[in-house]
């Protein structure tokens, strides 16, 4: 019996074909919008949270406190320095303490010449080891830095094709970076990190040298020792460090972060972003919801008749309320079928723009199961919830009235 309802239910929806097509726009436009999103930002946070798994949990960045846009070293505020790093090396827990410098400045190949973000890379072995171990690091080509590499170069692998220059960069190039020629000995493999694909790594005290950098530090990234609380021993180092400036806490100039400090927050930042998303897409639900509610009320008034002559020949007020109860809910089961297909087909296309102009695979949309079917469900409930009213009415239609109703 149901499967019945169901197929005159279905035949309803193609005898107005360009009205059912019309009412479900808005419910494959809201449900592509959730699909297509959601799955944009689940990949990312896959990827962001998978690369901060990478450098371990027993990883602690210290930095300069936030006190403007821009990269570190570009703003002014007191500077990490080499006073610093002792002190963290000193701290309880800690195994190493590697500086690193990051900044931005003109890179020149051959007749171009482009703002480029550069990175310094440790003078002893023990602290290449660390960078290396760290963000698991590796040449494609050539090598990467040693000891001694004054005047020599390692790129991102987006130098190796045309997305930084016009020609791309292969080993024993040179490269121009603030009117000091350096030798290429080594392009990194891919790590689909926009800015670890762009950047140009020289030794830290040729970085010093070549940009003007005295003293300072922009990122001090440590390791604990093995069997020590990472979040003890960031405790310690906040405390040591609030001492030697001179702060109070709640004061401090500097920041310090453990790998899963970073994936907390930004968690809680995409919780936010997903609310918001999810909120947009929901008005284009509710807009194709009082679209299916104006529908069924207007397939209700042009099949009166035909609901008098099925109450008179025994149709019972349930068998008809389910029969459009049926045909609003395949409404919008329909429409969330072409959202979600919609939503497939536009996250496959951000992800191919992302690798093709940004040069990133971060934006790896990730269509979980949970998400399909959940998007199927709530494009079905909104359906239904919007054919409420209109089914009631045409279930509570009384058959005399139904046969003399004209249009």
């Amino acid at each position: 019996m149901l499967w019945d309802y169901f197929l005159y239910a279905f035949e309803g929806l193609r005898r107005r074909k360009l009205r059912s097509w019309l009412t479900m726009i808005g419910i494959f436009i809201g449900i592509a919008a959730v699909v297509s999103l959601i799955s944009l930002g689940e990949g990312l946070k896959e990827a962001i949270t998978g690369q901060f798994a990478g450098i371990g949990a027993d990883r602690i960045v210290v930095q300069n406190a936030n006190a403007g846009f821009g990269p570190p070293g570009s703003t002014d505020i007191k500077p990490l320095t080499e006073h610093d790093k002792k002190l963290i090396e000193k701290t309880k827990g800690i195994e190493i303490a590697v500086a690193r410098l990051l900044r931005t400045t003109q890179a020149r190949f051959k007749d171009e010449s482009k703002v480029q973000f550069v990175v310094s890379w440790p003078e002893k072995k023990e602290g290449g080891d660390f960078i290396l171990d760290s963000f698991s690091f590796a040449a494609s080509e050539g090598r990467m830095l040693k000891p001694g590499d004054k005047f020599k170069a390692v790129v991102g692998n987006n130098f190796a094709s045309k997305k930084i220059y016009s020609k791309p960069i292969r080993i024993g190039d040179k490269i121009i970076v603030n009117s000091e020629e350096f030798d290429i000995i080594g392009i990194m493999d891919k790590t689909g990190n926009p800015q670890f694909d762009s950047v140009v790594i020289i030794m830290e005290g040729t970085m010093k040298r070549v940009l003007g950098i005295g003293d300072e530090i922009d990122i001090i990234a440590s390791k604990v020792r093995k069997g020590e609380d990472p979040a003890k021993v960031s405790e310690g180092i906040a405390k040591n460090l609030r001492k030697d400036r001179g702060l109070k806490k709640g004061e401090e100039d500097f920041q310090i972060e453990t790998p899963h400090q970073v994936v907390a927050a930004f968690n809680a930042i995409f919780f936010i972003v997903q609310a918001v998303v999810v909120g947009i897409a929901f008005v284009s639900l509710v807009v194709g919801g009082v679209g299916i509610t104006n529908t069924m009320y207007t397939a209700v008034l042009e099949r009166t008749k035909e609901i008098g002559i099925m109450k008179a020949i025994g149709a019972r007020n349930r068998a008809i309320f389910a029969i459009f109860f049926m045909e609003s809910g395949l409404l919008g089961m329909i429409g969330g079928i072409i959202g979600v297909f919609l939503g497939y087909v536009l996250g496959k296309a951000a992800e191919n723009a992302g690798k093709s102009l940004l040069g990133t695979e971060l934006l790896a949309p990730v269509f979980s199961p949970a998400l399909i079917i959940g998007a199927l469900l709530f494009s079905f409930l909104v359906g239904s919830v919007s054919g409420v009213m209109p089914a009631l009415q045409a279930s509570k239609l009384k058959p005399v009235d139904a046969l003399r109703f004209t249009k």
